[in-house]
C-alpha cells in the first residue's frame, strides 16, 4: 500500500514518531477564543493567527466553555492519569515476571 493512500488517512496503519505538537499553547487557543466569542470576526481572526478556519472551529469544539485556570485543572489531571497508567503498566509488567520466575522454579 502506498504512503498517503485512503486507508493511511483513515488511521487505519499505524503512524510513525510522535504527534505533531501545536505552535500555540492551550491558554492562547483559550484567549484565541475569547476574542472570537467578543465579536471578532472568525477569517480576521484566522489571519492574524495564522489557522484555517477548520482549525478555530476544531478549537472551539474542544476548549468550549473552559477558563485558562480550569484548562490548567485538566491539563494537571491529564498528567496524572498518565503518569498512574504508567505505574499500573510497570506494576503488571513485575507481576508477569515474578510469576514467570515461580513458575520456572517448581
Amino acid at each position: 500500500m502506498r504512503p498517503g493512500s485512503a486507508l493511511d488517512r483513515l488511521g487505519t496503519r499505524p503512524k510513525e514518531g510522535p504527534m505533531r505538537k501545536s505552535k500555540f499553547s492551550e491558554e492562547q487557543i483559550i484567549r484565541a477564543l475569547r476574542r472570537l466569542e467578543d465579536g471578532t470576526p472568525a477569517g480576521e481572526l484566522c489571519r492574524k493567527l495564522g489557522v484555517s478556519q477548520a482549525t478555530l472551529y476544531r478549537w472551539k469544539r474542544k476548549y468550549a466553555g473552559l477558563g485558562v485556570s480550569e484548562l490548567r485543572e485538566l491539563k494537571q489531571l491529564r498528567d496524572e492519569n498518565r503518569r498512574l497508567k504508567q505505574v499500573v503498566a510497570d506494576l503488571t509488567l513485575d507481576k508477569d515476571i515474578l510469576q514467570e520466575a515461580v513458575k520456572r522454579k517448581w
